[in-house]
């Protein structure tokens, strides 16, 4: 029976400021529009943390019942190393994705946004399908596409528009950089899987890539949030002047990926890109309401 802190630890709380990050984009952008409300980020906040868990245990329980996840570095593997049973770990998932669909209805009646009902049914469907399924698309090398989507466009966007009922440029520049930056994320995660993807067959986007033109990537996603902020300062200068701070910390991660590190290596890069995204989401929410 896995403990406590390894089903704490299964849930990787380290991935959770990619949910975090576009609520407080969404929610600056909402201010800057002079409709920020409270109570729908709080909801907004809970749908995105129940499904970045969600998705998380779905990853684990699908990657551990084909055997993808035997020999990995990194965090816990629940059914990989056999620590919880395929079956409560698949039951984490669901309960994770029902509790982000109970948050979601909630989030829906309150705002009144109704046409976001359907986009977070595709979210969830989208998340249990990424490695769940006879044909996973995050097998294909697209899961970088689904986290652009949906914990980028998706999140900030459905967080505006369920407090503004309308977008801005702001937040379209802004949900464009979040989305950059998560999937920078993963693209992280899989350069460190690469020797272990190919090995079991997981052709994920990294190792259709390549080493070199993965690292490449991940340099030209933090590239294209440097341009979101960019962008979202044309209407006024405070959110470029402000979140441009947050690249401080995403330089050191580019030299060390460029460096060519490798294995556990990387795997400070994967904490110090969320803690990049979280800043940088922190810095910009609040450049957009001073705005």
């Amino acid at each position: 029976m896995a403990t406590l802190s390894q089903w704490v630890e299964g849930a990787r709380p380290k991935t959770l400021p990619a949910a975090v990050a576009p609520v407080l984009v969404g929610s600056g952008a909402a201010a800057a529009l002079a409709s920020f409300n409270a109570a729908d980020a709080v909801l907004a906040l809970l749908v995105s943390l129940a499904l970045q868990v969600g998705v998380n245990y779905a990853n684990d329980y699908s990657d551990g019942i084909r055997g993808t996840d035997a020999d990995r570095v990194g965090p816990v593997r629940l059914v990989g190393q056999r620590l919880a049973t395929p079956g409560n770990v698949k039951l984490a998932a669901m309960a994770s994705f029902a509790a982000a669909a109970l948050f979601g209805l909630a989030l829906v009646a309150l705002s009144e946004a109704w046409v976001l009902l359907w986009v977070g049914a595709a979210a969830i469907v989208a998340a249990w399908y990424y490695t769940g399924g006879k044909r996973p698309y995050g097998y294909a090398g697209l899961g970088e596409v689904f986290v652009f989507v949906f914990f980028g466009l998706v999140a900030v966007l459905g967080t505006t528009y369920t407090q503004a009922h309308e977008l801005s440029a702001a937040a379209w520049a802004g949900a464009v950089g979040i989305g950059a930056i998560a999937a920078a994320i993963l693209v992280a995660n899989n350069l460190r899987d690469i020797p272990g993807d190919t090995v079991s067959g997981k052709r994920t986007l990294a190792v259709r890539l390549g080493d070199h033109r993965t690292r490449t990537l991940y340099a030209g996603l933090l590239a294209v949030a440097f341009v979101g902020v960019v962008v979202a300062g044309l209407s006024s200068a405070w959110p470029a002047l402000i979140a441009l701070a947050s690249f401080a910390l995403a330089v050191p991660l580019v030299r060390r990926v460029w460096g060519g590190a490798r294995g556990r290596d990387l795997v400070p890069v994967l904490a110090g890109t969320g803690r990049f995204e979280l800043v940088y989401a922190a810095l910009l929410a609040l450049g957009l309401a001073l705005a």
